[in-house]
């Protein structure tokens, strides 16, 4: 079975980052089905419309990153109840100047991890709208929510968590099915 391509966006910068860990215990996970190419987001300047006719070439790369992948994992953590500034302007890089959206028709999945008791549900919420609106197909179900505790992946990125190891590679199963189905390959 050919493994996809995933274009992995972690909303983060932080080297440290519980969401990256995530991102690399899903990538554990799903090894034999999926290919994990992290997209990083520290790099891009500010949007801004003025460079629409000439973009510069790390906002190029971003792009032609994302459009080289079968699908996007987005894996996000919450600030102020909603998604990081920094991974707002990697979407709106992205999908920028207006017709030339590097988003557009790719299949997506949205996850994260926060201490809180409700993971990121209030991020992965606005994410998810934010999603529809540049034509993506979203995972729907299941809403992973991670509540991140210490110890919870380890330093090989294996999941500690019995429960927490099943509902991801449920949540991996899930989206390896939907990219295929979202490709007319299932």
């Amino acid at each position: 079975m050919n493994r996809r391509k995933v274009a992995v966006i972690v909303g983060s910068l932080r080297k440290d980052s519980i969401n990256r860990q995530l991102a690399r215990a899903l990538e554990r996970l799903g090894e034999d089905r999926l290919e994990f190419d992290y997209v990083e987001i520290g790099n891009l300047p500010l949007y801004n419309q003025d460079f629409d006719g000439d973009y510069p070439p790390e906002c190029t790369a971003f792009k032609q990153q994302v459009r080289d992948a079968d699908a996007v994992l987005f894996v996000t953590p919450e600030y102020n109840r909603s998604l990081p500034g920094v991974l707002k302007n990697a979407i709106d890089i992205g999908s920028r100047p207006y017709g030339d959206s590097a988003f557009a028709g790719l299949p997506a999945a949205v996850t994260g991890a926060s201490p809180g008791a409700i993971g990121t549900a209030l991020a992965q919420q606005h994410l998810r709208n934010v999603l529809s609106y540049l034509d993506m197909a979203v995972l729907p179900q299941p809403e992973a929510f991670i509540q991140f505790k210490e110890g919870l992946v380890a330093d090989d990125g294996r999941i500690t968590s019995p429960d927490t190891r099943d509902f991801l590679e449920d949540f991996v199963d899930r989206f390896v099915a939907w990219i295929d189905r979202q490709r007319g390959e299932a």
